[in-house]
């Protein structure tokens, strides 16, 4: 069963429900009495890199290299092309 905080309590004990959470428990935090949040261990990963790999490949996320021994080539660069790109980055 998770322990119950409401937003005033939880973010008076924040170190506290870290400390429970570091400890495999988790925790609902409510406003006005309605559960909003739910703070809990993550999940950590035991798949070896391998493995992840191959889910992302199958998700089609991820495309290996058709020559993994090529070598990259660097086009000339394209005067402006940083502040384009910070300008969408920022929109």
């Amino acid at each position: 069963m998770s322990t119950i905080y409401s937003t005033y309590e939880a973010k008076a004990k924040f170190s506290e429900i870290l400390r429970q959470v570091r400890s495999g428990a988790t925790v609902q935090v409510t406003y006005h009495g309605e559960p909003v949040a739910e703070i809990r261990p993550l999940e950590k990963h035991q798949d070896p890199v391998e493995a992840r790999m191959a889910v992302l490949k199958a998700r089609g996320e991820l495309t290996p290299a058709a020559d993994p021994e090529a070598s990259v080539e660097v086009g000339e660069p394209v005067p402006g092309g940083l502040q384009r790109f910070l300008e969408d980055r920022n929109r």
